[in-house]
């Protein structure tokens, strides 16, 4: 299975209904993808997954991903983005790394002349 819904997911049922294969399904309120009977739409008319392309909220139904690796780049890549959202967090990083860098070779420095 490549999609799952999550806990973003507001229970509008547009996934239900647009699934050709039917494999949205319901226990109570939560709702969730038989991987079974999900492939993608793939060989379907459609050119993308539609539970993705009609979900509402844009994160109740993501790719869920096998290979941790790919999990891994995918959460780093998130972060990244949002850190360089701020344009002013890495000249910051620098000065302040730059600034305890000096202190310390000044220290340094003035250990071995003895002063």
């Amino acid at each position: 299975m490549a999609y799952k819904i999550t806990s973003q997911c507001i229970s509008c049922n547009l996934c239900d209904s647009v699934c050709p294969t039917g494999a949205i399904k319901v226990e109570g309120t939560r709702h969730w993808i038989d991987p079974e009977l999900c492939t993608n739409c793939v060989g379907s008319i459609y050119t993308v997954p539609q539970c993705k392309a009609g979900c509402p909220t844009c994160d109740g139904c993501i790719k869920e991903t096998n290979d941790y690796w790919e999990s891994w780049f995918a959460k780093y890549n998130c972060v990244i983005r949002k850190l360089t959202k701020k344009q002013d967090y890495w000249e910051r990083w620098f000065d302040c790394y730059s600034k305890k860098f000096s202190e310390q070779m000044q220290k340094h420095q003035g250990e071995i002349l003895g002063v």
